[in-house]
């Protein structure tokens, strides 16, 4: 026997709305206006209806299905939250300056080894269209002597005007001009701008790296002519830094003039592209990733269950033709 206590507890609990029947059916009894004038209606917003649990059937083939349409969201759920925890790296092209403040200067870090010339006669000279000459430019430069002094490695970081130009290393600073200077080289490292060091970026930032020219003729100028783009990368605080990828094309010949063979030197002429390229580091929205896993739930479902349906239809269908044979 229901207590009072239990009969107010049952009244305020949540369950199926009345059939359309039982409501006509008691439609005389007091106690019944408000079950009549907001049951259905209320009921007619449930777009979720409930079907009674012994009205269904379970079979092995829905469980077979069932199990593989988990796994198969499991498996597109981890795919999607690794792509939503990994930081992705996005490029675009545009026309400008990116780094204004810069002063039209651009920071050069520059790496070579002459294993056969001495380091007095190693000097580095810079020219520009804005009238910049300058030979035997020494601030921020080190040389160090290789092969017991036979040979040098010459490092030296300076800036360049934002226009085309040269630099070159020969021995035109040298007081004594040597008769036969032997310019093949190694270089370690040619770089432009700040040192980006990030895993998904793979540009062409230290692009002369490693150029061997040991085996060259000793008496040969080298040309390097560089393409430099202007190279912009931020990072998910929105913090940039500014680098500099650029191409390169190179020749080896000896010249000569009509005094006789010219000094011969190793020549980075360089010429700035108009375009720039960005890198921005992105993450994708929260949003996208709950549409995503509301898509790819909702579409297996939707799936599976009409792979279930037609299965259990035609296993039906195949039934009844069986039992019209034994009869």
């Amino acid at each position: 026997m229901l207590g009072s206590g239990d009969v107010a507890g049952d009244k305020s609990s949540p369950g199926p709305c009345p059939r359309g029947d039982d409501i006509l059916m008691g439609e005389d009894q007091p106690g019944n206006n408000q079950m009549r004038g907001q049951g259905p209606l209320g009921c007619w917003f449930d777009i979720y209806r409930k079907v009674p649990k012994d009205l269904t059937q379970p079979t092995y083939t829905g469980a077979i299905i069932s199990i593989c349409c988990c796994l198969f969201i499991l498996f597109l759920f981890l795919s999607e939250l690794t792509g939503f925890i990994t930081t992705e790296v996005v490029n675009e092209l545009y026309v400008d300056d990116p780094d204004k403040d810069s002063g039209g200067k651009i920071d050069v870090s520059l790496n070579i080894s002459l294993p056969n010339l001495h380091c007095e006669l190693v000097g580095l000279d810079i020219q520009d269209e804005m009238g910049r000459h300058e030979v035997g430019h020494i601030d921020n430069s080190m040389k160090i002597p290789l092969n017991n002094g036979v040979g040098c490695r010459f490092e030296g970081q300076f800036s360049i005007n934002k226009v085309p130009g040269n630099f070159h290393v020969s021995t035109h600073s040298a007081t004594a001009q040597p008769q036969n200077p032997d310019m093949t080289h190694v270089i370690h490292k040619l770089s432009f701008g700040d040192t980006l060091q990030v895993q998904n970026v793979h540009g062409a930032f230290n692009a002369l790296g490693g150029a061997d020219r040991l085996t060259s003729n000793p008496l040969a100028s080298h040309d390097y002519i560089l393409k430099i783009v202007p190279t912009v990368y931020e990072d998910k605080s929105g913090k940039q830094r500014y680098s500099y990828q650029y191409t390169v094309a190179n020749k080896e010949y000896v010249a000569y003039s009509h005094t006789g063979r010219i000094i011969p030197a190793i020549w980075f002429r360089y010429d700035l592209s108009p375009i720039t390229v960005k890198y921005t580091e992105r993450r994708q929205p929260l949003y996208r990733f709950i549409t995503t896993i509301c898509a790819i739930i909702g579409g297996t479902f939707t799936v599976a269950g009409i792979l279930d349906s037609c299965i259990f239809t035609a296993s039906e269908a195949w039934k009844k033709i069986q039992l019209g044979k034994m009869h």
